[in-house]
C-alpha cells in the first residue's frame, strides 16, 4: 500500500505561517506531479497546488496564490507547502496527493496521504 506521509499541521494565529511537508515512495514521487489538496468541516476536498517533477510546472489555487508556495526536493522524495499570511478559511486538514499533471480534479490523483490538520485562529 503507498503512503504519503504529511507533518508540520498545527494551531497558528492569523497572518501566521507553517511550512507542510510530504514524504513519498521514491517510485511514485518521481513519476509526476505532487499536489495539496484541503478540506475543510462540511465542504468538499478542494484543490491548493501542484507541482510537477523537477519543479517544471506549478499551479495554484486562487485562493492561495500569492500567499502558499509549493515546491519539491528530488532527492529527499518530499514535497513541501509553505503557507504564509494565513486566514481562519484557510482552515482545513491537508492532503498530499500523487498524480500524473497538475491537474486541479481529486479525481485525477491516485494517491493520497492521510492528512494533517491547520488550524487558523483569529
Amino acid at each position: 500500500q503507498v503512503q504519503l506521509v504529511e507533518s508540520g499541521g498545527g494551531l497558528v494565529q492569523a497572518g501566521g505561517s507553517l511550512r507542510l511537508s510530504c514524504a513519498a515512495p521514491g517510485r511514485i514521487f518521481s513519476s509526476g506531479a505532487m499536489a495539496w489538496f484541503r478540506q475543510a468541516p462540511g465542504k468538499e476536498r478542494e484543490f491548493a497546488a501542484a507541482i510537477t517533477r523537477g519543479g517544471g510546472r506549478i499551479n495554484y489555487a486562487d485562493a492561495v496564490k500569492g500567499r502558499f508556495t509549493i515546491s519539491r526536493d528530488d532527492a529527499e522524495n518530499t514535497v513541501y507547502l509553505q503557507m504564509s499570511s494565513l486566514k481562519t478559511e484557510d482552515t482545513a486538514v491537508y492532503y498530499c496527493a500523487a498524480g500524473r499533471w497538475v491537474y486541479t480534479a481529486v479525481a485525477d490523483y491516485d494517491y493520497w496521504g492521510q492528512g494533517t490538520q491547520v488550524t487558523v485562529s483569529s
